[in-house]
């Protein structure tokens, strides 16, 4: 059985006392076990900030971006290797494992490619400059420089690859070391992705550490300029924000958490519009992609009341097509959730949600082999006020079909019940009624996405984080804000207001 390592301090560690232990969620069986006890953190965060921050600060963006372009063709390379270690440890399908692999690959080559038009210089303006006094001789200017800190990474099970180097791109372009922390549960396909990123020597040492297991004491040892980013659970997300030293010394924490996603199909879509066969592909494809174990994903439909059932069913129908089972076969496109403890919380919320809501299709699923199987699984409620629909995120591939109204107001009351969320999708031709929509619902989201039949046959899917568009929401969703272009070099740099003769700043500053 393997043993996984971290890379502090430049070496490689292994932890002490009793492991952990990752799972193979086909057949339950053991892959992999490793332990962070015993590693010494505040080295870790000492030697992030003392070596790898300014080698990286000496770098400019576009060289710092040179480097991720190099180290996108190095994951890349190994890509076939990733698919397999993801199917052994997190029970992906090959397409899964290409979702997350190449989203990883390719949000490092977009932030390469951003940093073309940032340049040779190692700090960004922000906005225009501004005329302070009686004469434009004195003159403030906005601008970004890299914090001298590290940038401390807590990522999810769902997305090992994909969920670090989002982060680390920003982060490393930014002018900032990474300490990447990666779920334990699946662990595996990170660790790897860490061996390739340190074998190929792209990074300038310290600039990259990867610790694998527990984070320990790691967040006790941060300070006002280091920063923390999370994704995962909205009550880890909490205990992080709350953490004393964090508090006491104001550290930058950005928390991506729980996201009770809505689709809503307005009232004008009718079964023979190319929106409404958009509406469907989209829905089962953000249920039952990664088996459901997606932030993005839809996890309440709301339909007009006169229409639920058959929606549903036409629902139903096209979830039946989905073939569940060992993600090695490739004619199945769905495997098991990630690990046994995923299967269990799913088995709850299925409880839970079947108190109020009607089945109409799928629940937990046997496999000869054992396993972590939950076939796609689709409810209806008769009452879209039961509070739980709002409430409870199954993390699996589970969505409600909830009745509304008819009016964009009443869609809207009943999307923002979910506190905030990550994205919210629409399916219109009707620009009125769509746009009171968005209108009512943006403040509650990071991202609106609008279906129409004049786009249905170029647009991705609801669930995909693009690097050039922001990634995060407010309320529930963690009040987060990650990617986005340059907006996801924000978190890791400091605004500053340069104040002074306009000569100068234009001189030295390109103010």
């Amino acid at each position: 059985m393997q043993t996984l390592s971290s890379y502090l301090c430049g070496a490689w560690q292994t932890g002490q006392g009793t492991p952990q232990t990752l799972e193979n969620a086909v057949n339950g069986q053991a892959v992999a076990e490793v332990s962070s006890q015993g590693l010494d953190l505040a080295a870790a965060v000492s030697y992030a900030r003392e070596v790898g921050g300014p080698a990286l600060r000496a770098m400019t963006f576009a060289e710092r971006g040179q480097a991720l372009k190099a180290l996108s063709a190095a994951i890349y390379e190994v890509r076939e290797e990733l698919i397999d270690l993801a199917a052994l440890n997190g029970g992906c399908t090959r397409g899964d494992a290409k979702f997350d692999i190449d989203g990883a690959t390719g949000t490092l080559a977009a932030y390469a490619h951003f940093a073309k038009s940032m340049g040779d210089k190692s700090y960004l303006l922000d906005g225009e400059g501004l005329q302070l006094g009686r004469t434009a001789r004195f003159w403030g200017q906005h601008v970004r420089v890299p914090r001298r800190g590290v940038a401390v990474h807590i990522n999810a099970f769902n997305f090992p690859a994909w969920g670090m180097m989002e982060k680390a791109a920003c982060a490393l372009l930014a002018g900032v070391p990474v300490i990447e922390k990666p779920a334990t549960a699946t662990a595996l396909v990170a660790w790897r992705i860490a061996q390739v990123v340190v074998q190929a020597g792209i990074l300038p040492e310290g600039a990259f550490q990867f610790l694998c297991g527990s984070a320990g004491d790691l967040l006790d040892h941060l300070g006002a300029q280091d920063c923390v980013a999370f994704t995962g659970s909205a009550r880890t997300g909490e205990v992080i924000r709350g953490n004393a030293n964090l508090v006491k010394h104001n550290v930058r924490v950005n928390i991506e958490a729980d996201s009770i996603n809505a689709a809503v199909l307005a009232p004008d879509v009718d079964e023979s519009s190319e929106t409404y066969g958009l509406f469907l592909s989209n829905v089962v494809t953000d249920m039952t992609q990664k088996s459901g174990q997606k932030c993005t994903a839809v996890r309440r439909i709301f339909v007009p009341e006169e229409r639920a059932e058959q929606v549903a069913q036409d629902l139903a129908q096209e979830l039946g097509r989905i073939k569940v089972g060992d993600p090695n076969d490739r004619e199945n496109r769905m495997g098991p959730v990630a690990h046994s403890g995923q299967r269990k919380d799913v088995a709850s919320g299925l409880a839970r949600l079947a108190e109020v809501a009607k089945p109409i299709t799928g629940g937990l699923a046997d496999h000869p082999l054992g396993g972590c199987y939950v076939a796609p699984t689709l409810f209806l409620a008769s009452d879209g006020n039961a509070q739980v629909l709002h409430e409870l995120e199954v993390f699996g591939p589970v969505a409600t079909v909830i009745p509304y109204a008819g009016s964009a107001q009443s869609a809207a009351d009943g999307v923002v019940r979910g506190g905030g969320g990550l994205v919210t999708s629409v399916y219109s031709n009707d620009a009125a009624w769509t746009e009171h929509y968005v209108l009512e619902v943006a403040p509650w989201h990071g991202r609106v996405w609008i279906g129409s039949d004049r786009m249905a046959e170029q647009s991705l899917a609801p669930g995909m984080v693009l690097p050039g568009l922001i990634h995060g929401g407010p309320g529930r969703a963690g009040g987060g804000e990650e990617l986005g272009a340059a907006r996801g070099l924000e978190f890791y740099t400091q605004r500053v207001a340069l104040q002074g003769f306009q000569g100068f700043l234009q001189g030295h500053f390109g103010a």
